[in-house]
């Protein structure tokens, strides 16, 4: 255990110390998180790569007080440096990823652009390497009694964790707070693309039964077809029918405890940030008018923990470094929440 006598939870964050300030090594934090610096596949703003930095520095102004889960930091939180490799592989092949989204919108043909299905080639390789490498680092924590969380990145960054956490954990729910519903086979040509990640985690990781998608409102009939036919397997709780029952009156409380009542009893959060409000991420990969406040958020995944239900993993995408730190803001505060919320269904 850390020795936590000289340090103050009302003071400045020291910049000496890890995550929110904290001053846990990885053997001594009960949660460890790993940053995943990829976003090869986005299809409209850069940034995601970054996010996890930033998310990092930002969280030095996030004060531990959680009326919610108090001194839930105290069984530590620690998050690992961002891999450089990874990033640096992870430019690289945008680069080339850009040019092949660019020759598509075109209206090329990639058939007949040797140089291009190459790239394509190589995009896809790399993002296998990249799952594999994230399947054996959260393996390896798992397996060690390390509570785990990711944060990414572009929303490919999390079906390894996926694999390993149902290899370990055994059959499990995600729930998905997102404005897309990320079911799209091979988007754009990419197998691993960032909107086809729920499409994957279905196909390839046998353990999860449930995934239950809140606030989506972007998506297209290709997707909601693969809804309709998985009978009852995926379920889709639509900004816009969330909003319409809000107007006429309904709670948000019975909102929640329908998305609750979806739900197996291990359950898993993958959060994209674009789920919420874009005034609270106008920087992230996709933004989308609509979505949700972080309160409401909370609120739901506090209703999740209150139903006697388990939290084992989750996963927090889609931040952007964008042009100022507003991104990272929420996304550090976010981030602190879904930590707390770890922890408290943990102990």
């Amino acid at each position: 255990m850390a020795d936590l006598s000289q340090f103050d939870p009302n003071s400045v964050g020291l910049l000496s110390n890890n995550i929110f300030g904290l001053p846990f090594t990885e053997e001594e934090a009960k949660l460890v998180l790993l940053p995943v610096p990829w976003e090869v596949t986005v299809s409209y703003n850069n940034g995601t790569a970054r996010g996890p930095e930033h998310i990092f520095k930002a969280s030095f102004q996030v004060d531990l007080y959680d009326p919610e889960v108090q001194d839930g930091w105290k069984q530590g939180f620690f998050m690992r440096e961002p891999d450089r490799n990874i990033l640096l592989r992870s430019d690289y092949l945008r680069k080339e990823a850009e040019l092949y989204i660019r020759f598509l919108m075109e209206g090329g043909n990639i058939s007949e652009n040797e140089f291009l299905s190459r790239s394509l080639e190589d995009v896809n390789d790399g993002s296998k390497k990249m799952i594999e490498w994230v399947y054996a680092q959260t393996k390896e924590l798992l397996e060690s009694g390390k509570l785990v969380g990711l944060i990414g990145g572009d929303h490919s960054t999390p079906l390894g964790f996926y694999k390993a956490i149902g290899e370990i954990k055994g059959d499990f729910g995600i729930l998905q707070i997102d404005a897309h519903c990320d079911l799209r086979e091979r988007y754009e040509g990419f197998t691993y693309s960032h909107a086809s990640i729920m499409y994957n985690a279905l196909k390839e990781v046998p353990q999860l039964k449930k995934l239950v998608q809140v606030g989506i409102r972007d998506y297209c009939g290709e997707e909601v077809d693969y809804i309709r036919d998985s009978n009852g397997k995926v379920l889709a709780f639509y900004d816009k029918d969330i909003k319409e029952r809000l107007y006429e009156g309904e709670t948000w409380k019975s909102i929640c405890d329908d998305i609750v009542n979806t739900l197996p009893q291990q359950v898993y959060i993958s959060f994209d940030i674009d789920g919420l409000d874009p005034k609270l991420c106008p920087h992230t990969g996709t933004p989308v008018a609509g979505g949700f406040e972080t309160e409401q958020v909370n609120y739901l995944f506090k209703k999740v923990l209150e139903s006697g239900r388990k939290l084992i993993g989750f996963d927090l995408n889609e931040v952007s470094s964008g042009h100022d730190e507003w991104d990272a803001n929420v996304g550090a505060r976010v981030l602190f929440k879904l930590c707390n919320y770890l922890i408290k269904s943990n102990s």
